[in-house]
């Protein structure tokens, strides 16, 4: 079993929020809790992870376009605009000093990026507040960094959940990605690299049936 010790959350993107929804559905057996929506013209859905049967501070994020934005473009956040599928795109760990982790990297030769806040509206219409690190040219092979604050971590809320077996990122040639990895100074904190093609994320699930899929 290989999970990232830090890990906050998992980003499963596509071209249609409620397609994205029923096809994770298909897939898991689970339907995803409707999140909210972001600034960025995206909105989510969401579903807990629990490792060995317990619930902890850590999510599946479903994202996609929001129906209701102005913009009719598909937004850029997390590649949607050039999906035509459901695709694991990356994901999110949480340090304990988030401003230490990302000074400590960028010694250390690795930008993680700015720190920015973020927002959504949840249905009920509370704001959430958080902090994360998002660059200009966004790396979906490295982890961002995500500091919740006060906010609490979405995957300890009341939605469904789905056990979580393991989060690797496979790469042909592995080594530059564990040097950036590395740099982060996060050990076992970020996903294992293994190599292989084609290049991506291989989440594992059990479901509720005993049944175990890769997405």
């Amino acid at each position: 079993m290989s999970i990232p010790r830090l890990l906050d959350h998992v980003v499963i993107a596509g071209p249609d929020l409620d397609a994205l929804v029923r096809w994770f559905a298909q897939e898991t057996g689970v339907s995803a809790a409707p999140g909210g929506v972001h600034p960025t013209g995206t909105a989510n859905a969401l579903v807990a992870l629990t490792v060995a049967g317990e619930r902890g501070p850590q999510y599946i994020e479903l994202i996609g376009p929001d129906p209701d934005r102005k913009d009719a473009a598909l937004p850029t956040k997390f590649g949607i605009a050039g999906l035509t599928a459901p695709s694991v795109q990356t994901y999110a760990v949480h340090p304990d000093d988030l401003d230490a982790t990302v000074a400590a990297a960028r010694g250390r030769g690795y930008d993680p990026g700015p720190i920015e806040p973020l927002s959504r509206r949840t249905p009920d219409g509370e704001l959430l507040e958080w902090r994360l690190t998002r660059g200009e040219d966004v790396r979906l092979d490295v982890p961002f960094l995500i500091d919740w604050g006060a906010t609490a971590q979405p995957g300890l809320s009341a939605i469904p959940a789905i056990e979580l077996v393991s989060l690797v990122r496979v790469e042909p040639d592995p080594a530059p990605l564990r040097r950036e990895l590395d740099a982060l100074g996060l050990g076992d904190g970020v996903a294992e690299v293994a190599e292989g093609a084609p290049a991506g994320y291989r989440l594992t699930l059990r479901r509720d049936d005993g049944r175990v899929v890769v997405l």
